[in-house]
């Protein structure tokens, strides 16, 4: 039981860090961002006149990223803990 706590704990740790990262990088992208818009009205040609829909991550992604990662944690552990001993 003590390895399942452990590679649970691991798995949300590694998701809160991912999460974490993902959210610096953007606030780091729009925070640096330059607009253009003086030589953008001198391109309007190049100006895009189509819609792109992007589809959304199934909320169940999740919930199987959140188990696999927990199944790599745990082998992890016990791997470690053979080789300790």
């Amino acid at each position: 039981m003590k390895v399942v706590l452990q590679a649970i704990i691991g798995s949300i740790s590694i998701h809160i860090f991912y999460v974490v990262v993902m959210m610096l990088v953007g606030y780091i992208k729009t925070k640096n961002y330059k607009s253009d818009f003086e030589n953008a009205w001198g391109k309007v040609e190049n100006l895009q006149n189509e819609v792109e829909f992007v589809s959304v991550t199934p909320p169940h992604f999740y919930v199987l990223s959140f188990l696999g990662v927990s199944i790599i944690c745990g082998i992890v552990i016990l791997s470690y803990e053979k080789l300790m001993n």
